[in-house]
């Protein structure tokens, strides 16, 4: 799967960056008509709005990320209304405020709970404290008419974190790394610009607004997609559906003999497996979407595409699958398939050597076993309006069965000439 394909790119932009693109526009061409209480209502807005979404959906790390802008907010208002301009405050922000931007994208998501929000908050609170009673030393006399040249260690450090947030969005597709880059982009200009007030102010309530959303972005995403693979889910497949128009293919794609896999190494292995297959399906050429519907099974549409036109898309498909080599990442006995009570403690002998072999497996560098793994992909096509989605999707079905009743590792369509089946073709997998 491409690293940077279009949806990756469309999940970065969208819709932090496109948000942060308008309000510079509007900053730069003098459009920005609003006065400052009406930003001041916007910015306020946002923050408590966010965190209460935050709140609402569990999501400790926005609502953590919002408590930062709100504190960076006040110190930076303070640091600018002093008489002599105080820029040693926003010197500050500008290293601390990414710092801790890495820190909340870092840490894993445990809900809204007490143990998890309040030693962070503390540790803010001190922080901030902190900022105020020292950089408020820090006097020398600013132009107000012009933007705060930051220090080069200041930008170093926002544009360190810049690329470690863009990096990690790539990896994880996450909204909520998006949004903590987008925010910090705001932060930087509102910093920069904090001179000019009701300037600073837009751009403060920008940074708000891009975290805010993240937490609808991130309930679409969970409600949308799969989480494991990082696919649609059977949700988004069923809303694709009632938007097609004939002529239209549906393929469904199984691994084969997956069962096998979680019943020899386990639902870790089988986990595996499921995101290297979801990651081939997810670069499938030819204008198709892949979704996973559910355990091993997967859907791929192709809008206003025919049998024909997606077959040998389908086929380089399999084939990528097939000369894709998984290996095992060592022993991933899954802790499920150990009973528990009294015969767990009678397996702790013979665990303790296989633990023995395993580790001088290791010490001679023989490396992990290698697994096959294939699928079996069926396709049908809507030719005329008549043809329903679920009659559609009934016969790529039926073009499945034959696929693995024929051996598997195979693409069969509905057109396809009849073979012989076998009699007995219960428990195929």
């Amino acid at each position: 799967m491409r690293v940077l394909s279009v949806g990756t790119l469309k999940s970065l932009f969208l819709p932090g960056g496109v948000w942060l693109l308008g309000v510079v526009l509007l900053v730069y061409s003098g459009w920005l008509t609003p006065t400052l209480p009406v930003l001041s209502f916007l910015y306020y807005c946002a923050i408590a709005g966010g965190m209460l979404l935050a709140w609402r959906f569990h999501s400790s790390r926005i609502f953590l990320s919002l408590l930062v802008v709100l504190m960076a907010q006040q110190g930076a208002a303070i640091s600018a209304g002093q008489p002599p301009f105080i820029p040693g405050t926003l010197q500050a922000l500008a290293v601390l405020v990414p710092v801790n931007f890495v820190l909340i994208a870092m840490m894993h998501e445990r809900g809204f709970t007490v143990e998890s929000v309040a030693p962070v908050v503390l540790f803010l609170f001190v922080q901030s404290l902190t900022v105020t009673v020292f950089c408020g030393a820090a006097v020398r006399t600013h132009s107000l008419s012009n933007p705060i040249a930051l220090p080069r260690y200041a930008i170093a450090v926002i544009a360190s974190a810049a690329i470690f947030l863009t990096v990690r969005f790539v990896l994880n597709r996450k909204p909520v790394d998006s949004a903590l880059l987008w925010s910090l982009g705001a932060l930087f200009l509102a910093l920069r610009s904090a001179a000019a007030t009701r300037t600073s102010m837009a751009y403060w309530a920008t940074s708000g607004c891009i975290l805010a959303t993240a937490v609808i972005e991130n309930s679409y995403l969970l409600a949308y997609h799969d989480e494991l693979t990082t696919l649609p889910s059977r949700r988004a497949f069923n809303d694709a559906l009632m938007r097609l128009r004939s002529p239209y293919s549906i393929a469904v794609v199984d691994i084969d003999h997956f069962k096998r896999f979680n019943d020899t190494y386990g639902h870790d292995t089988g986990d595996q497996v499921l995101r290297m297959v979801a990651a081939n399906l997810g670069g499938v050429t030819g204008g198709g979407q892949a979704y996973r519907c559910g355990g091993e099974e997967f859907n791929i549409l192709f809008p206003g595409k025919t049998t024909a036109e997606v077959q040998p898309h389908l086929e380089k498909l399999r084939e990528t699958v097939a000369r894709s080599e998984f290996r095992m990442r060592g022993n991933n006995e899954d802790r499920r398939q150990i009973p528990r009570g009294p015969d767990r403690r009678n397996q702790r002998k013979s665990a303790r050597i296989r633990k023995g072999d395993a580790i001088r497996r290791l010490a001679e560098g023989k490396p992990s076993s290698a697994l096959s793994v294939t699928i079996s992909i069926g396709v049908a096509t809507a030719t005329t309006e008549r043809s329903s989605p679920e009659t559609v999707l009934a016969s790529a079905d039926k073009a499945l069965y034959r696929a693995k009743s024929n051996g598997r590792n195979r693409v069969e369509t509905v057109t396809s000439a009849p073979r012989r089946m076998r009699s007995k073709t219960a428990g195929i997998a």
